[in-house]
């Protein structure tokens, strides 16, 4: 049944049993499948009825305002998709049949999923995050320093720059030279951008190619920033991922939402938080269209929405003053 409870009439009524008489002698379709379809049909034809439209005169405007309808009832994208798939053949089906001149639901785009919202973590988390890198390398030693070094000035990197993890553990060794504000990275697309760093991730740099100095062997020599014995001579993304786990898991965070995307997601959050407009961020992040860019200001929308909901007496059903 429809939604209305109430059954299309007249011209409508006979070209929604033809076409449900197609779909199962054509085409061998379950009862289940003719029954979703007919409800999913009657629907449509009971809101354009109302709309003085109906199965031959019904236009794409109108299916498009009947989709916008189904949002309003909160009904996902992947429902309204179905929908409107159910749309296409009836009407496909009807300008075959002669029915109709037009299809108009061969123009209407289909509805695209809500891009899910990165995750982010908060700046106390990543604070934290950096305080247990910082600790653990001034605590390390022997063998051990040189790595808790490493991380900890990844770290500090990764954060201060928002690069991708890609981008990151492989760079080469002359992208940062001994007192160097800024560092040039080769993004997608071998695109060039200049990022700037804080003093602090400058600093941890400086302290891990003293130690890598002092280290000595073929990593003092190699032409990458973060050597290693892996195949590619530089940090793998994955264990570069492996050691963040292990510090977030030791910062008392869920590792299984740490990763390096997640500190970079930070990064960005984290400056429009504070005032940075959203070309700057952009240009930090290495993005070609700005669009990709704007999903940040969607959890930043989010966040906001969050803390009103939590905090103002009035969403908690209070009074005002």
């Amino acid at each position: 049944m429809s939604k209305s409870g109430t059954q299309p009439s007249g011209d409508s009524a006979l070209h929604l049993d033809a076409f449900l008489e197609m779909l199962s002698a054509e085409r061998g379709a379950a009862s289940n499948t003719l029954e979703a379809y007919r409800c999913d049909l009657e629907d449509f034809l009971n809101v354009v009825k109302a709309r003085g439209c109906d199965s031959t005169s019904a236009a794409a405007d109108d299916i498009v305002s009947y989709l916008q309808i189904l949002g309003s009832r909160g009904l996902a994208a992947s429902s309204r998709a179905r929908k409107l798939s159910a749309l296409r053949q009836f009407f496909r089906f009807l300008y075959a049949e002669g029915t109709r001149s037009d299809d108009p639901a061969a123009s209407v785009e289909s509805p695209k999923p809500a891009r899910p919202l990165p995750k982010v973590l908060s700046v106390a988390d990543v604070d934290e995050l950096l305080k247990i890198a910082e600790q653990r390398a001034a605590a390390a030693r022997g063998k051990k320093r040189l790595k808790a070094l490493r991380l900890h000035c990844l770290m500090e990197i990764l954060y201060a720059s928002g690069l991708r993890v890609s981008e990151l553990v492989s760079l080469p060794s002359s992208a940062l030279s001994t007192g160097e504000r800024v560092i040039m990275v080769r993004g997608k697309g071998g695109r060039e951008r200049i990022v700037p760093l804080t003093s602090k991730a400058i600093a941890t740099h400086a302290a891990y190619a003293e130690a890598l100095v002092e280290a000595g062997g073929a990593d003092a020599k190699s032409k990458w920033l973060f050597p290693s014995r892996a195949r590619q001579g530089h940090l793998t993304r994955q264990r570069f991922t492996q050691e963040l786990k292990e510090l977030a898991h030791a910062a008392g965070l869920d590792n299984m939402s740490v990763s390096p995307h997640v500190l970079r997601h930070a990064f960005a959050s984290h400056l429009l938080e504070r005032g940075a407009d959203l070309k700057s961020v952009q240009q930090l992040l290495g993005h070609a269209d700005i669009s990709t860019t704007q999903i940040y200001t969607h959890v930043l929308e989010e966040r906001l929405r969050t803390l009103v909901h939590q905090h103002h007496p009035l969403a908690r059903g209070g009074k005002s003053g």
